[in-house]
């Protein structure tokens, strides 16, 4: 298998991840969110973990320790908001609104709000590495640490404009990003 098998597949997943996100909130711009536009954005969050490892793995050298802590509470926080995600876009999004605010009630709203929180603490950290390591483009490593955020912070309210331009802002960082770190072919000389 080739040297660049995980970093072109890391950086495909980047690019799905982000289309799963801007492709949804561009139509839901104009027609609010739908099955369709909510089912992809849920199963895309599957992405996002060999995507933020194929950009950990570009720079980690020269991330240092503390590019590591910053992989390490990143990719947990991912894994806990995944499952946020996938469980507003995917399960709560088929119920009833009086069932589902039921559901956000003691324990799971907790556990919502832990996902969260853990999951804004890793990007922002993963987000000051990446600068740090002076290897991606500063403007996507910036939309990367805001976007992503504000996307997990902005999760319960309901879509509209400004929900949509974020989700299009991380989609448009994680593409940048992930093109960043994509292999290129060798130049083949005759």
């Amino acid at each position: 298998m080739s040297s660049t098998w995980l970093p072109r597949f890391g950086a495909i997943c980047a690019i799905l991840l982000g289309l799963s996100l801007g492709g949804p909130a561009l139509v839901e711009a104009f027609t609010g969110e739908t099955a369709a536009t909510s089912f992809v954005i849920g199963i895309g969050t599957a992405l996002g973990t060999p995507a933020l490892t194929v950009l950990y793995l570009h720079h980690g050298a020269a991330g240092g320790r503390f590019g590591l802590v910053a992989y390490a509470v990143n990719v947990v926080g991912l894994g806990l908001f995944a499952g946020v995600a996938f469980s507003l876009n995917i399960v709560l999004f088929f119920l009833e609104p009086t069932i589902a605010g039921r559901l956000l009630q003691g324990p799971p709203r907790v556990a919502f709000l832990v996902a969260t929180a853990v999951f804004v603490a890793g990007t922002v950290l993963f987000a000051v590495s990446m600068a740090r390591s002076r290897m991606f483009p500063r403007p996507a490593v910036y939309g990367y640490g805001v976007a992503l955020p504000l996307l997990a912070v902005l999760a319960p309210l309901p879509d509209g404009p400004l929900t949509s331009a974020v989700h299009v802002a991380a989609a448009a960082s994680l593409i940048w990003l992930a093109l960043s770190v994509l292999p290129r072919r060798a130049a083949v000389i005759p």
